[in-house]
């Protein structure tokens, strides 16, 4: 059986500013802070950091924790008993741009949350702070999110929570009042595409694109398993007169891939093709720019089918026959394309 996971808290080199504007204000430091941001661009990393920060023992440590005292060792080799994360399934040791191809519990229960209260309320091992990571908090569902509100309203001394979240307004209204929110931006794309170069990324602007920006997932889709699949998608999506519905939804539930992957895919294309239409502008997918001109003359026949992916997109999480899916998005994209 594999031991701890080893933490690594460096920062990327876009995080330095977020970070020293955090720690400039930590004797206001509230017990909750909600991280939120685009997924990819390294908000796990920094929350990790901070909760470092929190448990290094180093009296009057400055503005990181110091790496060397017995709470950052505990720390660093993923076993510091004053630290908890609450998170789906195996993603608790995942990276932010975990691999998706893997099927995961895609919800926190109430079951995880009240351990969670236990731990809170114990006295601390090492004397001094206790510290909580929720990633990602939006995958709380009701009952667990309600049970989690208690702990947030009547925090035990000492306890700090910390809470990462790639779509934040998903989150209980009284769960994010009780959080000071602090919102990542996108890092520059020079300095996003100089880190993925040093990462020995072919083409990093390419791969940025398909990330919408973000560095993580950027590395991930230039080395992902899944490209041959997207790029086979993206073919199909640009001749829908010829698509064979049924064979490609056979293909993308032969992958296994998460329905929310493939469903992003479908969002993004729709967007360039909307983008294109209306604006003449790509985003995610440059390198289908001529065949996204040749489609966008029907954009505007494709804005309620947006409105079906994100609906989509909503319940992806929740159990599904795949094949059924696949067939009915595809479906409805070939009909938007025979509306006149």
């Amino acid at each position: 059986m594999a031991g701890p996971a080893v933490i690594e808290t460096a920062l990327y080199p876009w995080q330095q500013t977020t970070w020293d504007s955090l720690i400039a204000g930590t004797d206001r430091l509230p017990h909750a802070l909600l991280l939120t941001g685009e997924a990819g661009i390294g908000k796990r990393r920094f929350a990790e950091r901070l909760a470092a920060w929190l448990l290094c023992e180093t009296p009057g440590r400055a503005h990181a924790p110091c790496g060397r005292c017995e709470g950052c060792r505990w720390f660093a080799a993923g076993n510091h008993p004053d630290f908890r994360v609450l998170a789906p399934g195996d993603e608790e040791q995942g990276e932010e741009a975990e691999d998706k191809t893997r099927r995961r519990s895609p919800m926190i229960g109430v079951h995880e949350v009240r351990e969670l209260a236990d731990f809170v309320n114990l006295t601390t091992h090492r004397g001094g702070a206790k510290v909580v990571l929720v990633y990602p908090a939006e995958s709380l569902n009701p009952a667990a999110a309600n049970a989690f509100l208690k702990t947030l309203e009547e925090p035990p001394a000492g306890a700090h929570f910390i809470l990462v979240a790639h779509h934040w307004r998903r989150l209980l209204p009284t769960i994010r009042s009780r959080c000071r929110i602090y919102p990542h931006p996108l890092p520059e794309h020079a300095a996003a595409a100089d880190w993925l170069a040093a990462q020995q990324v072919v083409d990093p602007a390419l791969h940025l694109a398909h990330a919408g920006g973000a560095p993580l997932a950027a590395l991930e889709d230039a080395g992902a398993a899944w490209l041959d699949t997207r790029r086979a998608l993206l073919d199909h999506l640009a001749n829908p007169g010829a698509m064979d519905v049924l064979a490609v939804a056979a293909e993308l539930e032969k992958s296994r891939l998460d329905a929310a992957l493939v469903i992003a895919w479908l969002q993004k294309w729709v967007y360039d093709l909307i983008g294109m239409g209306l604006a003449g502008v790509v985003r995610y997918y440059p390198d289908c720019k001529d065949e996204l001109a040749r489609l966008s003359v029907r954009a505007p026949q494709l804005v309620p089918y947006a409105d079906r992916l994100l609906q989509a997109q909503r319940l992806a999480h929740h159990p599904l026959n795949l094949r059924l899916v696949f067939e009915t998005l595809l479906n409805d994209y070939v009909a938007a394309f025979r509306k006149r």
